[in-house]
C-alpha cells in the first residue's frame, strides 16, 4: 500500500479522502492556491504545499505544480478527486512519467470515455442504446445546426469533454441557436479546454438514473446498484437517492449489464460511473463519468463500502474486494447538496460563513467548510452534502427532512429552504422523480422568501433585546459576583412607569422601530403592532416563540436566532431570514439603487458585453455576461430601452452590485 497520498483536489472530497487515507495509515499531502491557505482540506491532511493564485486554471488546474508538490511531500501515489483534473488524460500520464501512481483509470480509459462523442460511438458498437444525436466531428455552426433540425426541437448542446452541467444548454428553437453555442463552447473551453459539442434530443420528463461500477487490473468488474439523480437544476444535481425509485426489476438487471459490459469494453479499473437517461420507451447511454462521483456516499449507505479505500486497494493492483454475489443492497439514502446561492434563481452567492449548524442524529456529512470560513467566487459554492439511510425509501425520506430541518447558515444565502421544500414535496414522496421535477413544481420549490411581518419583527427584536442585556449584565458583573443579585439583572424594570426598549431593525428595505415592553417573565410588543406575546428558552440558542394578541388572527411563530455583526438571521420553519440592525446612533442613509442601473447580482468576470452605449436593445435581449463559480449569468435588457453607458469590459472583474451599464427604459 502507499504511504504518502497527494490529494490532488480542495473542499470537501479532500477532507472525505484524506479521512480514508488516515484510516488506511496512509499520510497525506494537501495542496491548497493563494485562496485555501487556511481551508479545512489544508488543515486535515499531515502536510501542505501551496500551488499558485486563486484562479483554478493557476493553481489546481496546473499539472506542473501539482506534480511538484507531489515530489516535494514524497508522494508515491495522487488522487485527483472529481472535477478540475479527474478526467484529464494528460494529469494521469503526468503522474505515471513522475513515477506517481494516478488513482484513477488509465490516461487511454480516460480518453475513450472523456470524449462524449468517442464514447457514444464505442457505445454504439457494443450495442448499448445510444440517444438521438449527432457526435459528429465537424463542429461548425451549420453542421450543428443542420443536425438539430434533423433530430427535431428542442435540442440539448453539451459539451464533449466534460459533465457537470458546464457547456450545456436546452434550445428551443433554431432562432436560440447560435447564441446556445457561442455560449455552450466558450464555457466548455474554460471549464475542458476543449470547446467541441454534441447535440442530442432533450427528453423533458425523462429520468437521469447512474450506475456505479468498479474494475481491477486482474480483469474483474462489478457493478455497485445504481442512484437516481433526477432532480437538477441548470443540469448539476442537487438530490440524489439509491436505489433507484420505482425501477422494475428487469430494468435495473438490464441498466447494471449494461454498464458493467461498457466498463469491459474498455478494459476498466478503478471507479465509474455509466449514466443513462429513462423514459417511458427504454434507457439510453449519456455517458461514462472516468472517476469518483459527488454522490458516491448514497452507494457507500447502501452498500456498507468505501469506495475511497477501493479506489486505494485497486490502485495499488490489489483485486477487488468482493465478487459480484457478495455484494449485498440494503435500504435506501438520499444525499443533499448544500449549495450557497439563490435558493429560488440558483445563483451562487458568496460571503462569510457566520453560523454553521448542520445536522447529527445518524446523518453523515460530508463538508470542506466551518464556521468562519468564506465562500468565494472562484470555485463551486458547495458547503456540504448531507446523507441519510433508512431501512426503505419513506424511512429514509423523514431521516432527510429532519436532517434538513436541523441545518442552519447564517451570513449567507443557501438552498436549504429549496431543499427542505423539494424533500417535503408530495411527488418527491411519491418517487415521481424526472430532471424536470423543479421546474414542474417550481411554484411551490421557488418561492421567493416572505417579507418579516410584527412576528418575525419582534422575534428579531427580542434576540438583539437579549444580547445587549446579556453584554450589559457581563459588564456590570465584571465577569463574577452574585448572579442572583438584583444589580446584575437587566429586565430594564422601572419604579415608576413601564420597562420599554426600542430596537431600530432594517427589514426588505425599510427602517422599522420595534418597541417591546417587558411583562414578567416575557415581552409583550408596543409597535408597530401591540400586543403579540414574546417569550425566550434558555440559553444562547434557546427558541424565541411569538403568541399573537388575543383574539386577533394569526399562529405563534418559532425561531431560533443568530447574532452576526449587524444582523440577526432567523431560522424559521419556512427558512432562514436575515433582518439588519440599525445603530440609532447613525444617521438615515438612502440605500436604494440608483435608478436605471443593472448590477452584478454576484463577484465574478465579465466574458461579453453585447452591448455598446447608445445602442437601442428589446425586452430580454442579453446585455452582458458574467461568468461566477464556473458557470455564466446572463444580464437582459429588463424592458425596451437604450443603453446610456457601459462601464465595464469583457476580463473585467467585478464585485456584488456593481453598476455594469445604465439603462434607459422606452417611454410608456
Amino acid at each position: 500500500m502507499f504511504e504518502t497520498l497527494l490529494i490532488a483536489n480542495r473542499g470537501e472530497i479532500a477532507c472525505r479522502i484524506a479521512r480514508t487515507a488516515r484510516a488506511m495509515g496512509i499520510r497525506t499531502a494537501a495542496v491548497y492556491s493563494e485562496a485555501d491557505a487556511g481551508a479545512l482540506h489544508v488543515a486535515e491532511c499531515d502536510d501542505a504545499f501551496p500551488i499558485g493564485p486563486a484562479p483554478a486554471a493557476e493553481s489546481y488546474l496546473r499539472i506542473d505544480a501539482l506534480v511538484a508538490a507531489a515530489r516535494a511531500a514524497g508522494a508515491d501515489a495522487a488522487h485527483p478527486g472529481y472535477g478540475f483534473l479527474s478526467e484529464n488524460a494528460a494529469f494521469a500520464r503526468a503522474c505515471a512519467e513522475a513515477g506517481l501512481v494516478f488513482v484513477g483509470p488509465s490516461p487511454d480509459a480516460i480518453e475513450a470515455m472523456g470524449s462524449k462523442a468517442g464514447a457514444k460511438a464505442l457505445m454504439a458498437r457494443a450495442g448499448v442504446p445510444l440517444t438521438p444525436g449527432y457526435h459528429g466531428e465537424d463542429q461548425s455552426e451549420e453542421a450543428l445546426a443542420a443536425a438539430a433540425d434533423g433530430i427535431g426541437y428542442p435540442v440539448l448542446l453539451k459539451a464533449s469533454a466534460g459533465g457537470g452541467g458546464r457547456g450545456m444548454r436546452i434550445v428551443e428553437s433554431p432562432d436560440r441557436l447560435g447564441g446556445a453555442i457561442e455560449s455552450a463552447r466558450r464555457e466548455a473551453t474554460r471549464a475542458f479546454g476543449d470547446g467541441r459539442l454534441l447535440v442530442e434530443k432533450y427528453l423533458a420528463r425523462a429520468r437521469h438514473v447512474e450506475v456505479q461500477v468498479f474494475g481491477d487490473a486482474h480483469g474483474n468488474v462489478v457493478h455497485l446498484f445504481e442512484r437516481d439523480c433526477s432532480v437538477q437544476r441548470r443540469h448539476q444535481k442537487v438530490l440524489e437517492e439509491a436505489p433507484a425509485p420505482g425501477l422494475a426489476p428487469e430494468v435495473r438487471a438490464a441498466l447494471a449489464g449494461a454498464a458493467v459490459a461498457a466498463a469491459r469494453a474498455i478494459g476498466y479499473v478503478g471507479a465509474g460511473t455509466v449514466e443513462f437517461i429513462l423514459d417511458g420507451s427504454g434507457f439510453y447511454f449519456m455517458e461514462m463519468n472516468t472517476r469518483l462521483q459527488v454522490e458516491h456516499p448514497v452507494t457507500e449507505a447502501i452498500t456498507g463500502l468505501d469506495l475511497v479505500e477501493w479506489q486505494l486497494r485497486v490502485a495499488a493492483g490489489e483485486p477487488l474486494p468482493l465478487r459480484q454475489e457478495e455484494i449485498a443492497l440494503s435500504g435506501h439514502a438520499f444525499e443533499a447538496r448544500l449549495y450557497a446561492e439563490d435558493p429560488a434563481r440558483f445563483r451562487p452567492r458568496t460571503g462569510r460563513i457566520a453560523r454553521l449548524r448542520l445536522p447529527g442524529g445518524g446523518a453523515r456529512v460530508d463538508a470542506g467548510v466551518r464556521e468562519g470560513d468564506a465562500v468565494t467566487p472562484y470555485y463551486d459554492p458547495m458547503i456540504a452534502k448531507i446523507v441519510v439511510r433508512g431501512r426503505d425509501r419513506a424511512a429514509a425520506l423523514a431521516r432527510l427532512r429532519a436532517a434538513l430541518r436541523e441545518t442552519r447558515v447564517a451570513g449567507l444565502v443557501t438552498n436549504q429552504p429549496f431543499l427542505a421544500r423539494a424533500a417535503a414535496h408530495p411527488a418527491f414522496a411519491a418517487g415521481e422523480v424526472h430532471t424536470g421535477f423543479i421546474e414542474e413544481h417550481a411554484a411551490d420549490l421557488l418561492r421567493e422568501p416572505a417579507p418579516a411581518g410584527p412576528a418575525e419583527l419582534a422575534l428579531a427584536a427580542l434576540a438583539v433585546l437579549r444580547e445587549r442585556q446579556g453584554a450589559a449584565a457581563a459588564a456590570r458583573d465584571g465577569g463574577g459576583g452574585d448572579p442572583a443579585s438584583p444589580w446584575r439583572a437587566a429586565s430594564g424594570w422601572r419604579l415608576n412607569g413601564p420597562a420599554l426598549h426600542r430596537v431600530e431593525l432594517e427589514a426588505d428595505g425599510e427602517r422599522r422601530r420595534v418597541v417591546l415592553e417587558a411583562r414578567g417573565d416575557g415581552w409583550e410588543t408596543v409597535a408597530p403592532e401591540p400586543g403579540w406575546r414574546l417569550s425566550a428558552g434558555a440559553g444562547p440558542e434557546g427558541a424565541l416563540r411569538a403568541a399573537p394578541p388575543e383574539g386577533a388572527e394569526g399562529r405563534p411563530v418559532a425561531a431560533v436566532a443568530a447574532l452576526h455583526g449587524p444582523t440577526v438571521t432567523l431560522f424559521l420553519p419556512d427558512g432562514p431570514m436575515a433582518i439588519g440592525i440599525v445603530d440609532p446612533l447613525e444617521a438615515a442613509e438612502g440605500r436604494d439603487d440608483p435608478a436605471g442601473r443593472l448590477s452584478a447580482p454576484m463577484p465574478g468576470r465579465i466574458v461579453r458585453v453585447h452591448v455598446a452605449a447608445g445602442a437601442a436593445v428589446a425586452r430580454g435581449a442579453p446585455l452582458v455576461v458574467l461568468e461566477a463559480m464556473k458557470m455564466e449569468h446572463t444580464i437582459a435588457a429588463p424592458a425596451d430601452g437604450r443603453v446610456a453607458a457601459v462601464h465595464y469590459a469583457a476580463g473585467d472583474l467585478v464585485e456584488e452590485g456593481a453598476d455594469l451599464l445604465d439603462f434607459e427604459a422606452a417611454d410608456g
